[in-house]
């Protein structure tokens, strides 16, 4: 059945659709752990890194050729569903050439980028980049589609199959006594190639009657690509933001260390499991709303999720240092004070998205851009001044503070553009009979929408 052919079924609530995706987002935490405890333990951290170094570029180029289309289609599917074949046929014209220049880029570039690494190592990173970038690029407009289109059980479903197809493929290996970084990585292609094609097929009817609209509607897809040149920033430098330290490592650390920080940087990921969940929902969920509505809902998002994250991330991190031991080997216990600031990062980096999703929603991305400029440009600094000298852990100090630039400026901003008081967004005495009335009612947010209505109709006098 299509996406979108089919009657589209009562929306979940909000809190509902994050539950969801929360658990998912668990589910995948769990088969990626087990990927990496595999992986760590066949290949040890010099290995380790070197496939981490294949993997990574992919990812970071995708994300920087992606022009910010997945974010604008689901922006523009909320305001015109019927326009949803033709945003598919438009993303699918302008990323497959991006994917044809990125991979020429990367088959020339790759050698240099991997200085430090074997001949094998740079000839597997090159093939693995032709012929991936692509596929993330088509993924990634499937997967707004479905978000657009608020069909977060394919979405969700669809974001799991990849790494459990990678892990059932891995086993298979390590089972078999075949397993290699080569064939790892050749897994790792088969797995995505196969749920591209999933998501491909369940939205054939929108990929079909894509090819014969977009060429007529040209006009109609204006606003697409000009929220996504809007948007592109945000994204652009949030790539950067959140791969920038693999770089550095790439550029100035070993394969070994590289193996020990994905290691850690991916067991610290746990923790934002729920405020990733949100930012992936609230977008959405959002989108074309009141300003006041949307104010409300993400600053209630980010205050419970600030909090929840809070208590759970301080007892963790005093028993990730036995777990990383247990499950990982003794060679990994030296980045476990790393694995601690990464912890506290990760929160902190998820509470500054979460806000970031009511810039894009009300149509200011640019405010994120600025923000997002100079936490880069501050994080980037101390990568340089920190990294030679303190090694891994002067990356994970690095991205803590610049953490904190972004989390301080999302609320002066909103602060600033909105007219909200700063302490509203911090506390609200509201939040916790807002908890209470959710867990003894079938709609989540029915308290969020009476505060919403409330607050709109306050601002109508």
């Amino acid at each position: 059945m299509s996406l979108v052919a089919a009657k589209s079924p009562r929306s979940n609530s909000m809190l509902q659709t994050i539950l969801m995706t929360s658990f998912a987002n668990i589910a995948i935490m769990a088969v990626t752990t087990l990927t990496s405890i595999l992986t760590a333990r066949m290949f040890g951290a010099a290995g380790k890194g070197e496939l981490a170094a294949v993997l990574f570029w992919p990812a970071f180029l995708s994300g920087i050729a992606a022009f910010g289309l997945p974010t604008s289609l689901i922006y523009n599917v909320k305001k015109n569903q019927n326009q949803l074949s033709t945003y598919i046929g438009m993303s699918f014209a302008v990323q497959l050439p991006i994917s044809l220049i990125i991979g020429i880029v990367s088959w020339i570039g790759v050698s240099s980028w991997l200085t430090g690494y074997s001949d094998s190592v740079v000839s597997l990173a090159k093939w693995y980049t032709v012929l991936m970038v692509p596929v993330l690029l088509l993924t990634g407009v499937m997967a707004a589609a479905a978000q657009g289109t608020e069909r977060f059980h394919v979405y969700n479903l669809s974001r799991l199959l990849v790494p459990l197809i990678n892990l059932l493929g891995l086993v298979a290996l390590w089972i078999a006594g075949t397993l290699t970084v080569e064939r790892a990585i050749i897994v790792s292609l088969a797995s995505s190639f196969l749920v591209l094609a999933v998501y491909m097929y369940m939205m054939r009817s929108q990929i079909l009657d894509s090819a014969g609209q977009f060429m007529h509607r040209f006009k109609a897809c204006v606003h697409l690509f000009s929220y996504g040149i809007r948007v592109y920033g945000v994204e652009l430098l949030g790539t950067l933001y959140t791969q920038f330290d693999k770089i550095i490592i790439v550029a100035l650390l070993t394969p070994r260390d590289f193996g020990l920080y994905s290691v850690v940087y991916a067991l610290s990921r746990m923790f934002n499991v729920v405020q990733n969940a949100i930012t992936n929902v609230i977008f959405p969920k959002v989108a074309g709303m009141e300003k006041e509505r949307v104010l409300l809902l993400v600053g209630r998002a980010f205050r419970i999720s600030m909090v929840l994250m809070t208590i759970i991330v301080l007892p963790s991190m005093f028993i990730g240092r036995f777990f990383i031991g247990l499950l990982f080997g003794p060679e990994f216990l030296q980045a476990s004070g790393v694995f601690y600031l990464l912890s506290l990062e990760c929160i902190v980096g998820g509470g500054s998205w979460i806000l970031a999703s009511a810039f894009n929603a009300l149509g200011r991305p640019g405010v994120i851009v600025l923000r997002q400029v100079i936490a880069l440009s501050v994080t980037i600094a101390l990568f340089f001044v920190l990294t030679p000298t303190f090694g891994l852990l002067g990356i994970a100090i690095a991205l803590l503070v610049g953490s904190f630039v972004r989390i301080l400026m999302s609320l002066i901003s909103i602060s600033i553009l909105f007219k909200l008081p700063l302490h509203s967004m911090i506390y609200d005495s509201k939040d916790i009979p807002f908890l209470k009335q959710t867990f003894r009612e079938k709609n989540p947010f029915k308290g969020a929408r009476k505060d919403a209505k409330r607050a709109t109709d306050s601002s109508h006098g």
